[in-house]
């Protein structure tokens, strides 16, 4: 199979460019700008997306990765949207761990697959997703490839997944082994980058016998959702291959947009997230903004950080891009007490590893001026959308009914006598400050040379409960405690 043709790929967009993301008719007008109610970064603060002409902050939680395939999405989604969630994770891959999951490929009688037929279950799939978070106004962030599903690593992963993937020679008809150059199994971890299937395009391997097929699904993807305004693209999960294979598809799909006449936001997710201030890779990112338009570093929620280091790195980054700020996502938030890992786990020292801490990072994100937090799937290394996460959810839908985190900075310049890994800030001073503690206790919050009164509106983090109004005088530091030695969020706001 070649890759799609221009013409057969616009062909393919024009069939569905008459309808929108809520699977409704447009007229001339919204063909003419199809970017107007796109998901894009804000006019008015370029660390925060824009949906519909509307400053959005994204929060999710879902029970699975590659979520087009579960069986209730439009459950699922809906349970999503009534706590207020309205972002997701998607995977293209498929992990076939729980016997719903298929392959976009078409599959022979004698079991095999051909790479030049499409499986049309799969993409339907794919396409009532699309319609479905449009209709809900979801934000759906695809991840193109990811690299546990061409592994035969097990784990976190259940099964072997390289043995059953279309693309190992043995399960296709369209090449052998010699000819694709891919083997028969690939037994380590995909972190050590042996796995061919990622070194394709030309400034690599220049394999065109696999890089025709990659292609050609990239375009089929595309046929369908760049016609969507509720997408970003990212291009892999926690990868560990050269930049330049990232880079490749991003230019790709860009290219695609374009021909397309959109604009579409792209990234890559690196590895070890927890070193995001040293590691090269996330330093690239950072200081590219022609190539990486939005950022993902999910990896600086997991169980290698403190709580501490996790609000460091958040502000590191935010520093890092000031001078071409852009959105910060976090389409993983790591953390159960489902599943605790053992403390051999590739070999890390894990920290909190529990509910509590799950909710506590997830909050840090949204406090730090991330643009996106998102439960991650449930079960394994996340809370997905189980009754912790929706609450947690609703409790900061709640905080937003009174402050707007695009109009704050985070930084706690403004405390004192504090303890340095429980109590965080952000602040639009002299209007609004918001304080995360998260283990209850007390600090002073600086309200010098802003005079008169203040008002303090409680809401406990893991109920979503209101605690008691009170008020405070300006003009001087102030020491506040909280109502008790839970996770509390307060929003201090002048007396009017």
């Amino acid at each position: 199979m070649k890759s799609l043709s221009i013409f057969i790929l616009v062909a393919l967009l024009a069939s569905c460019a008459n309808n929108n993301a809520n699977g409704t008719k447009t007229g001339n007008s919204a063909f003419q700008d199809r970017n107007i109610d796109r998901i894009k970064p804000f006019s008015g603060n370029l660390y925060y997306w824009q949906y519909k002409g509307k400053p959005v902050l994204l929060l999710g939680g879902s029970k699975d990765d590659n979520l087009f395939q579960i069986p209730d999405l439009k459950e699922h989604l809906d349970l999503l949207a009534s706590v207020g969630g309205n972002y997701i994770r998607n995977t293209m891959s498929s992990r076939a761990t729980k016997g719903f999951e298929i392959y976009p490929f078409k599959r022979l009688p004698n079991g095999k697959y051909d790479l030049n037929q499409w499986n049309n279950e799969y993409w339907e799939r794919f396409q009532n997703l699309l319609k479905w978070t449009g209709e809900r106004n979801i934000i759906i962030q695809i991840e193109v490839w990811d690299r546990f599903d061409y592994t035969d690593i097990t784990g976190f992963v259940k099964d072997p997944q390289w043995q059953i993937q279309p693309y190992k020679p043995s399960n296709n008809i369209n090449y052998t082994s010699k000819e694709s150059k891919l083997a028969e199994r690939y037994p380590d971890h995909p972190g050590a980058d042996k796995q061919p299937f990622f070194h394709t395009i030309p400034a690599m391997d220049d394999n065109t016998v696999i890089r025709q097929y990659q292609e050609a699904f990239v375009d089929k993807m595309l046929s369908y959702s760049l016609s969507c305004g509720n997408v970003l693209y990212c291009m892999n999960n926690e990868t560990s291959t050269p930049p330049i294979w990232g880079q490749y598809w991003m230019k790709y799909i860009e290219k695609r947009a374009a021909e397309f006449g959109v604009d579409v936001y792209v990234t890559d997710m690196f590895g070890v997230g927890w070193k995001l201030d040293t590691e090269k890779n996330f330093l690239l990112s950072f200081d590219r903004p022609d190539i990486y338009t939005f950022l993902d570093i999910s990896q600086n929620t997991s169980n290698k950080n403190t709580f501490k280091k996790q609000w460091q790195n958040i502000l590191f980054v935010r520093d890092r891009i000031k001078k071409n700020p852009r959105p910060i996502n976090n389409t993983k938030n790591y953390g159960t007490g489902e599943y605790p890992p053992p403390t051999n786990y590739h070999k890390r020292t894990w920290l909190r590893w529990d509910t509590t801490s799950a909710v506590q990072r997830y909050v840090l994100n949204v406090i730090g001026g991330c643009a996106s937090s998102r439960f991650h799937r449930n079960k394994s290394i996340g809370l997905g959308l189980t009754k912790p996460a929706q609450n947690c959810i609703k409790t900061l839908r709640k905080l937003e009914t009174l402050v707007e985190m695009w109009k704050l900075a985070p930084g706690n310049d403004l405390l004192s006598d504090y303890k340095e890994s429980k109590v965080f800030l952000s602040a639009e001073p002299g209007r609004k400050y918001v304080l995360f503690f998260m283990q209850g206790g007390s600090a002073k919050l600086n309200l010098s040379g802003c005079e008169g009164g203040f008002r303090l509106r409680w809401i406990n983090v893991p109920t979503g409960q209101w605690g008691k109004t009170t008020t405070i005088t300006g003009g001087k530091k102030v020491k506040i405690s909280t109502p008790d030695d839970g996770s509390w969020l307060l929003v201090v706001t002048p007396v009017r």
